[in-house]
């Protein structure tokens, strides 16, 4: 947990909001000792679980999504289609598509893992929510370009891997690379909604779509990193020309932020 009194209160806050708060927090308050877990599950308050690594990395998404709902999910979904198509490109370990899954029962979800370790994580927490026949698993890297690419990948399921992973905390793999037009064709041909957290991938990834690729989206919503020579007004530029404009943006700091677009605002 962490040594900020603040962020400490309102993770425990948070915690106690899973089904098994209390065992949660007894499992983080013996990090130190024998009897440490090697991974945590978390059981969603209306049904559910997800399994995570027991590191921080890997955690935080867990409360991100669950516990603050970071991504708007009913927001992102109002007037969607019921049967509406997703795509999760940086899935981590299935945070998102489970609780957009849960919440759109007629709903269809491609998640795009590139990390081959966290991947088999989101495998399984598709499994455990049975869910196999919605939410469909690809562990590839979504890319500016098809092909073959190195990945840095932490290989302990967090979700700070790529561009913005620590110093010294990755290991290099080489991963299968497709393109966001591959990745509509994947899903049908036909997707409602993208949401998009490739820590600092976005910008080449991006630069390869046209106006044509996102001629069907109706919303997106996607967090943008720190990158050197890049920034979100060249992402803006790119949306407006395809016709998603911002609905809502938080940003972190000047380079830094989760912006959400729609078509239809």
């Amino acid at each position: 947990m962490s040594r900020n009194p603040q962020l400490l209160t309102r993770r425990v806050r948070q915690t106690l909001s899973f089904t098994n708060g209390p065992g949660i927090l007894l499992a983080l308050a013996s990090q130190k000792t024998p009897w440490r877990r090697e991974e945590l599950t978390f059981q969603l308050p209306g049904g559910g679980v997800v399994i995570c690594p027991n590191q921080p990395g890997a955690r935080v998404p867990v409360y991100e999504v669950f516990a603050e709902d970071a991504y708007r999910i009913s927001e992102i979904t109002a007037d969607l289609p019921e049967d509406f198509v997703a795509l999760d490109i940086g899935g981590h370990i299935g945070c998102f598509s489970i609780a957009l899954a849960k919440a759109a029962p007629a709903a269809t979800v491609h998640t795009f893992e590139a990390s081959p370790s966290t991947a088999s994580w989101l495998r399984r927490n598709i499994e455990a929510n049975s869910l196999g026949d919605r939410v469909v698993p690809h562990s590839w890297a979504v890319s500016g370009s098809r092909g073959t690419l190195e990945f840095a990948d932490n290989a302990r399921g967090s979700s700070l891997n790529g561009l913005t992973a620590p110093m010294g905390s990755t290991v290099p793999v080489q991963v299968r690379a497709v393109t966001i037009d591959d990745a509509v064709q994947e899903a049908g041909g036909r997707v409602d909604l993208v949401k998009i957290d490739t820590e600092g991938a976005e910008y080449d990834m991006l630069a390869g779509t046209t106006a044509r690729t996102w001629a069907g989206v109706r919303r997106v919503v996607m967090e943008y990193h720190d990158v050197p020579g890049h920034g979100w007004p060249e992402v803006e530029q790119l949306f407006r020309e395809a016709g998603l404009t911002v609905s809502r943006h938080e940003p972190v700091s000047d380079r830094q932020g989760t912006v959400w677009l729609s078509r239809d605002s």
